[in-house]
């Protein structure tokens, strides 16, 4: 059987992002995001995610992942960066990402803001921040706060550490 290309205007969505982490007292903690506006208000168990932003064609995705941490969290992240392989949404956005050691601090979160139609239908359009909290997670705890697909990101962390 022989692979066939796929045609780029087929080919899935790209996103790249930052998975910061700390070693506090032995135990390795990582920092992931709750997405803003109101689709994710009441969500917790699964709604969590590292943060990342779509690529536009060509574009360097540490490049994109360095430019989503400062956005979503006001944060700017440096080397050394653990390359960690992408991992597929369920939408079937890949999603590349580095791990990072960081200091984040969830009460100085700054983030870009969005805008959509809210409530539906209604003709007005509100502004929600990207992200509309951070936190500091165990990985064990990490791995049932941040959506699903991406959970091999915090598995893939914990064996380059271990």
């Amino acid at each position: 059987m022989r692979c066939m290309e796929v045609p780029s205007e087929i080919m899935p969505t790209q996103s790249a992002g930052i998975l910061p982490y700390q070693i506090l007292d032995g135990k390795t903690r990582v920092f992931l995001v709750h997405p803003g506006g109101p689709y994710f208000a009441r969500k917790d168990l699964g709604a969590w995610s590292i943060p990342k932003g779509e690529a536009d064609d060509n574009e360097d995705l540490l490049a994109v992942a360095k430019r989503e941490i400062l956005e979503e969290t006001g944060h700017r992240a440096s080397e050394p960066f653990l390359p960690l392989e992408p991992v597929r949404l369920k939408s079937g956005k890949l999603v590349s990402a580095w791990a990072c050691e960081m200091e984040i601090d969830p009460a100085a979160l700054v983030s870009n803001s969005f805008e959509i139609e809210w409530p539906p239908k209604s003709g007005k359009r509100q502004s929600f921040p990207e992200v509309d909290r951070g936190e500091w997670f165990t990985l064990g705890v990490a791995r049932d706060k941040i959506n699903p697909a991406q959970v091999g990101l915090v598995d893939q962390l914990e064996a380059l550490l271990a």
